[in-house]
């Protein structure tokens, strides 16, 4: 089959590898026919390459149609169309039964001191073949595939395997009051979707990012929206004479260690692409190579009492955090990988009922042919040519 593989720092190819094969009783093969780039894939392409080997199989965000099942598989069969979550989990265990599907204990990456699997994404989560295939088997395939209708196109559901669910997170985790107010940093993907999530539940969103394609997007679903460039030297104080001098109740930070703002940190990023890979991954595992200034930010916008939910993807160990701050402002902290299973039925009225509210089914600003997944990385890293969202089609 082809399939999306990486070959080194911004390096990626679609090679001929092997078909996927069942390994395994609760193992399913899924014929793929939508495909996600992700804002996490950008991570793999530029800084987390010391955890990945030449040839690893990318991608996360899939959805396609069931080819065959392993004999302990009940709830698929073959011919149905399914999403499949980024994070592997068994639906049984004493984390599951939690509804933390993120930390399931059948698939925790034990050895790296990591929570479950995840599809296509370093050897910290298992190395498991990722969904920028045209093939993906799928483990544990007994609980985690999510039945779709047939019918509406592609871009009505392939989100629930990791946008929809992350968002829904983001806004459930950020605490919102009833008619409260949020701030949304960053207006990517996930940012983006945060905040028509928040717009949906009835709060007042501020949107801020640098982007003029992703502000412009935020604008016109409502969103009001602040330019960082506009901004960086005064944001809070913005933001608080937004909100009566008190900050907002939540803020959501949807950036991670993309974020713009911390030269330094960024230059210490990328010399890791220079050193050994046995160094890089230690320098980048307990050297705090985060960039914080999206959290710092939103530790300064937050009013005091208020929530922060940490979406964006952090990597660093040992990042310094203003621990008093945090503690007089008796700010709330709420993070972590998206429990997807979790929030599926929340979501699906939204994308079976009439409408589209979420705007789901424009949602991509590009579909295209796997041969094109190269090229759509480069623009996606470089912010070029609108690109905000990225669907490829195997």
């Amino acid at each position: 089959m082809r399939a999306l593989a990486w070959h080194g720092k911004r390096d990626v190819r679609v090679d001929e590898v092997p078909d996927p094969a069942i390994q395994k009783p609760t193992d399913a093969i899924v014929r793929i026919t939508s495909s996600g780039i992700c804002g996490s894939d950008l991570h793999l392409y530029e800084v987390l390459g010391p955890f990945l080997d030449e040839g690893d199989i990318l991608g996360h965000e899939p959805m396609g149609v069931v080819e065959e099942v392993g004999g302990e598989v009940t709830g698929i069969a073959p011919g149905d169309r399914v999403v499949l979550p980024f994070t592997i989990c068994c639906g049984h265990c004493y984390m599951c039964d939690q509804q933390l599907y993120s930390q399931c204990e059948t698939t925790q990456v034990r050895e790296q001191g990591c929570g479950a699997a995840l599809f296509g994404y370093t050897k910290l989560y298992g190395q498991v073949p990722g969904g920028q295939a045209e093939y993906l088997r799928v483990p544990q395939a007994q609980f985690g595939p999510i039945k779709v209708p047939e019918g509406p196109p592609d871009d009505r559901f392939v989100y629930l395997s990791d946008v929809l669910p992350t968002a829904w997170q983001a806004v459930e985790y950020a605490a919102v009051p009833s008619g409260g107010t949020v701030a949304v940093l960053g207006l990517g993907p996930i940012g983006d979707m945060s905040a028509r999530i928040a717009l949906h539940r009835g709060y007042r969103v501020i949107g801020v990012d640098l982007v003029p394609e992703r502000l412009e997007r935020a604008r016109q679903r409502g969103v009001e929206v602040l330019d960082l460039k506009d901004h960086d030297d005064d944001l809070a104080e913005t933001i608080r004479s937004m909100t009566d001098g008190r900050g907002t109740d939540s803020v959501i930070d949807a950036v991670g260690m993309e974020a713009h703002g911390s030269p330094g940190a960024k230059i210490a990023q990328e010399m890791t692409g220079l050193l050994p890979d046995m160094i890089a991954e230690k320098m980048i595992e307990r050297a705090g190579m985060d960039r914080l200034h999206a959290f710092h930010l939103a530790i300064d916008i937050v009013r005091r009492g208020g929530t922060i939910s940490l979406i964006g993807v952090y990597g660093g160990m040992v990042d310094p955090l203003p621990m008093m701050t945090l503690f007089d402002k008796q700010v709330q902290l709420r993070m972590g990988q998206a429990n997807v299973r979790r929030w599926v039925d929340d979501i699906m009225p939204a994308l079976t009922g009439d409408g589209d509210p979420l705007g789901v089914e424009d949602f991509a600003t590009h579909r295209v042919p796997l041969d094109d997944a190269p090229q759509m990385y480069q623009n996606f890293q470089e912010k070029k040519d609108g690109t905000v969202k990225v669907l490829l089609r195997p």
